[in-house]
């Protein structure tokens, strides 16, 4: 087969070495796709949801309401911009453009596809890569919570404020999961490039258990099954969705953090957060599904992993990981605050550190012979089946029985209704009817019977 079909990896060395014309394409691209994703990831949700709850969703303003998405934008633009009597004006009007900026510099370092020939150039598909990508990723990530904080208090309000507040709570909860999640992608893969990360998944991993030596598929989301829950759950805490859009929750926060917004600066935060869905999908397909290489059955053929193909699969993917968020948005109801935070802090965080230390030990004994990697793994799984085995389990307490919770009742307490459900005669009514006289009629002359 020729060289130019096939599949080439793109190397920290394939960058910066583009026209200035390629690179301008390459960022017009970016953003032309984070727009584009906005303007069809709204039609989408709306579409799925309604198909769910047995309605149509949008199908009036163009074919199958794909337009529609693009009139409520320009109608947002004509709205009236109401700026707050108490808001500080120069935060007011960055807050929203900052949320959006963050969520689209994470897309310059995301691989959409192989090396190409573009008008005779060879280049990757990707605006950039650095050595410490993902790390670029991550602090995207986190300064795109300052828009919706800074957006929060600069509307001189209370429930923006509260809003606000609870943003940069679920930002600091979520963001040590979804790092901690990160490094077990960077122990595996041996790099925090991008590209080579979606390199390093390319090729099947061979296992070897008991001598035997048996391939095993290449994506972390299976390798690394564990920070791949991990990672996708607190990716839809940092995005701020449902079931976690607690800082606009409608029914406690009115409109949570853009209560005050109106008019485009309204609009921008709700690119930002769509781009943001967007992003975070793309960043989970890189990290975790093999970037752009095809899934199997399609390797099967030669060519799939090669020239404009791959951006095919890396859409899918995308669009695929953005039909979830969509579905746990129309499955599952918002969570109260208290159990969210414990999510992060009692369930997340522990697991995620006790499975980087299980990874951390299967690594540090690769290079052993078999006989000691089975001692090595068997004695913790052993140590650790008997600590479940014989771990005390907490006996529920015996429940009171009615007499005896009545018997319990501090002094003073409000009267309890008949435990036999027998409401007894009322004493006024018995001691009305003793007073009564008896009538006693004496039968006359002139008595007859009626």
């Amino acid at each position: 087969m020729s060289p130019i079909y096939l599949a080439q990896d793109p190397t920290l060395a394939d960058f910066g070495r583009d026209p200035w014309w390629l690179v301008l394409g390459k960022i017009v691209f970016a953003f032309a796709f984070g727009l584009l994703a906005t303007l069809l990831g709204v039609w989408f949700e709306r579409r799925v949801v309604g198909y769910m709850q047995v309605r149509p969703g949008p199908n009036q303003v163009g074919p199958f309401g794909l337009l529609q998405t693009l009139a409520d934008g320009l109608k947002m633009a004509f709205k009236e911009d109401i700026l707050p009597k108490a808001a500080d004006k120069v935060v007011y009007f960055f807050a929203p453009t900052i949320s959006v900026i963050c969520a689209v510099t994470a897309l310059s370092v995301i691989p959409f596809g192989p090396m190409v020939s573009i008008f005779g150039h060879q280049t990757p598909l990707q605006v950039t890569d650095v050595p410490v990508a993902v790390l670029l990723l991550l602090a995207c990530s986190s300064m795109g919570v300052y828009g919706i904080v800074l957006g929060g208090w600069a509307s001189g309000s209370t429930y923006p404020l509260l809003g606000g507040l609870r943003s940069s709570a679920q930002m600091i909860s979520y963001e040590v999961a979804m790092g901690l999640s990160i490094v077990a992608v960077f122990m595996t893969a041996g790099t925090m490039s991008t590209s080579g990360i979606v390199a390093a998944q390319g090729d099947g991993t061979q296992l070897t258990v008991f001598g035997q030596t048996i391939p095993a598929p290449g994506w972390y989301a299976i390798l690394l099954l564990p920070s791949f829950i991990i990672f996708f759950i607190a990716t839809v805490g940092e995005t701020n969705r449902a079931p976690f859009d607690l800082p606009e929750a409608e029914s406690e926060l009115v409109a949570g953090f853009m209560t005050e917004y109106s008019s485009l600066k309204f609009a921008l935060f709700m690119l930002s957060e769509y781009v943001a869905m967007v992003t975070m999908s793309a960043v989970t397909t890189t990290l975790f599904l093999g970037g752009w290489r095809a899934p199997w059955p399609i390797t099967i053929w030669e060519g799939a992993n090669s020239g404009w193909w791959p951006m095919l699969w890396f859409f899918g993917k995308v669009i695929a990981l953005v039909f979830v968020f969509v579905w746990l948005r129309g499955t599952l109801p918002r969570l109260r605050y208290d159990q969210f935070m414990r999510l992060g802090w009692k369930v997340l965080l522990p697991i995620n550190l006790a499975w980087i230390l299980v990874l951390s030990g299967l690594r540090s004994i690769e290079d052993w012979d078999t006989r000691g990697k089975m001692i090595a793994v068997g004695i913790p799984a052993g140590i650790l089946l008997i600590a479940t085995i014989f771990w005390p389990s907490r006996r529920p307490k015996p429940k009171p029985t009615t007499q005896e919770q009545v018997d319990n009742r501090p002094h003073g307490s409000f009267p309890l209704p008949p435990m036999d459900l027998q409401v007894p005669p009322s004493p006024r009514i018995t001691r009305v009817v003793a007073e009564r006289e008896p009538a006693n009629i004496v039968a006359g002359s002139d008595s007859r019977e009626v």
